[in-house]
């Protein structure tokens, strides 16, 4: 669940380019080809050591840094591909993409963009001084401090600054999510989650590169490498321990249960997918054994219907955004949810899953929902809008 001018003077552009085929950059020493292929060995062995958990290795790279916060992450991958060597003398700094998996639960790397400040010793070897995250790119969670890991039955919980019981305590909450989501979606995806836990909402913005701003009030969010084939996503759910530590019991579940089904739903949520949909299912997957009411689950919703002001139109994305009013913010997920449990309640929930899977399948937005509610549900958007303000005020009038 998700970095996201130009030089006047053409004559001048020209010259440079022509100076620097291969190169990178105008200033400075220009690093050359060689240099390159000199700093990717370098990586490449400090990636071995990383997997071989070689503290000697490392050091032999470069500065310690980082190296021992990860010591307890299970890794099956770690590379890095130098993208661009700016040389002044005998410092430099480096552009690299990182990929990684970790073990047993990424089917594909997460790949985050890193630079890194180097220096050559007296033989000419690059050292690395630091490594960091590139400009526009998230933090790691070993960036944030020594990482502490705990594997529930189907799920992977990673943190900083928290206590191992709090650390359990999200595994419990995530190895009822897992069977709970395949109750409900079925059991064509990998049924095991990652849940990352950061020490503070500073920290879960670090993550997803962002402001703290926009995620504050944000119990969680799901994230899920792009770029990546949706059949083999590298997905986390990134807690804001701030925003969830206040939630009770149900509360908790209801958002794990909820950002779980982001995980399952992977694979068949795409641009087609309105949020709507996307985010009304997720609540519908995470209250279906509740036994939450709509009026309990619901007070937004309920408060602008008596109020006479039932909406006239399902919420678009946009009114999924966290920067806006957390009224309006509630009241989308709310109407979304209320839609997917009408479709569970009057076509049933085998039909809300078809009707899920048919939008996905749709590569562009225009026409998915039109397509799909024709063929899964055999009605118009027009019809469906209208059963559904009727469904609201029967429900929360």
């Amino acid at each position: 669940m998700a970095g996201r001018g130009r030089a006047s003077g053409h004559g001048v552009v020209a010259l440079c380019l022509l100076l620097l085929v291969g190169l990178v950059g105008c200033g400075g020493k220009p690093a050359t080809d060689s240099a390159r292929t000199d700093l990717q060995r370098i990586l490449d062995r400090r990636a071995r050591a990383v997997l071989d958990r070689d503290r000697a290795a490392f050091v032999r790279t470069g500065a310690l840094s980082w190296f021992e916060n990860l010591s307890a992450v299970p890794l099956a991958a770690w590379s890095y591909r130098v993208t661009a060597l700016h040389r002044t003398g005998a410092t430099a700094t480096a552009d690299a993409q990182l990929g990684y998996r970790v073990q047993g639960y990424d089917g594909a790397p997460v790949t985050v963009g890193r630079t890194l400040k180097l220096s050559r010793d007296a033989g000419g070897r690059w050292y690395v001084d630091a490594e960091q995250p590139a400009r526009k790119s998230p933090q790691q969670l070993w960036d944030q401090g020594e990482v502490t890991v705990v594997r529930g039955k189907h799920s992977l919980v990673m943190g900083v600054g928290q206590s191992g019981e709090a650390l359990h305590s999200y595994a419990d909450l995530a190895d009822r999510a897992v069977p709970a989501v395949s109750d409900a979606w079925g059991t064509d995806w990998s049924r095991h989650v990652v849940v990352v836990v950061p020490q503070s909402l500073a920290g879960m913005a670090g993550l997803l590169g962002s402001p703290a701003s926009a995620y504050r009030g944000i119990a969680a969010v799901t994230t899920g490498e792009t770029g990546t084939p949706a059949r083999a996503p590298a997905d986390r759910i990134i807690v804001n321990p701030d925003a969830y530590g206040v939630l009770g019991a149900l509360g908790k579940q209801v958002v794990l249960t909820h950002e779980t089904t982001h995980v399952a739903t992977r694979a068949h949520t795409t641009p087609a997918t309105p949020l709507w949909l996307s985010e009304g299912y997720a609540d519908w997957a995470g209250y279906r054994d509740s036994g939450r009411t709509p009026a309990q689950a619901a007070p937004e919703l309920q408060e602008a219907v008596h109020a006479d002001r039932t909406p006239t139109a399902l919420p678009a994305d946009q009114d999924f955004g966290f920067s806006g009013d957390a009224t309006e913010l509630a009241r989308a997920y709310e109407a979304g949810w209320m839609a997917c449990r009408m479709i569970a309640e009057q076509w049933g929930e085998v039909r809300l899953d078809e009707f899920y899977r048919a939008v996905g399948a749709h590569q562009k937005r225009a026409g998915a929902v039109e397509d799909a509610m024709k063929k899964v549900l055999d009605t118009t958007p027009e019809e469906f809008t209208a059963q559904w303000r009727d469904h609201l005020r029967a429900e929360l009038g």
